[in-house]
């Protein structure tokens, strides 16, 4: 669910949890994230907190590193949170089913 994330949007831990069909599996998703090895083409710096925040404390190397990526997709961090109601990604059914296939599943 969290390479479906379309560049430029945010979905959280929750959301990306009740997509996969894992209903309360917010902390599930933050694990199986933080066990991705280096490299990986998982965008995760698009999974937030449900409050806009970035899970990691302000200032660690982590959090630097998803502002940084998150601000070269065009999303705004303002006073350490990112509006939701602007930059939370909202599929409709037809995405879900229909989307095309991305390039990683070819392999």
């Amino acid at each position: 669910m969290v390479r479906e994330i379309p560049e430029g949007r945010v979905a959280s831990y929750g959301q990306v949890a009740e997509l996969a069909g894992i209903p309360r599996g917010a902390r599930q998703v933050g694990r199986a994230l933080g066990s991705q090895p280096d490299g990986d083409d998982v965008p995760w710096h698009r999974v937030i907190q449900a409050s806009g925040r970035i899970a990691f404390p302000e200032g660690s190397a982590q959090y630097d590193e998803q502002s940084r990526l998150l601000r070269m997709e065009n999303v705004a961090i303002v006073a350490g949170r990112i509006d939701m109601r602007q930059f939370r990604w909202q599929p409709d059914l037809d995405e879900l089913l229909w989307k095309p296939t991305p390039a990683w599943d070819e392999e």
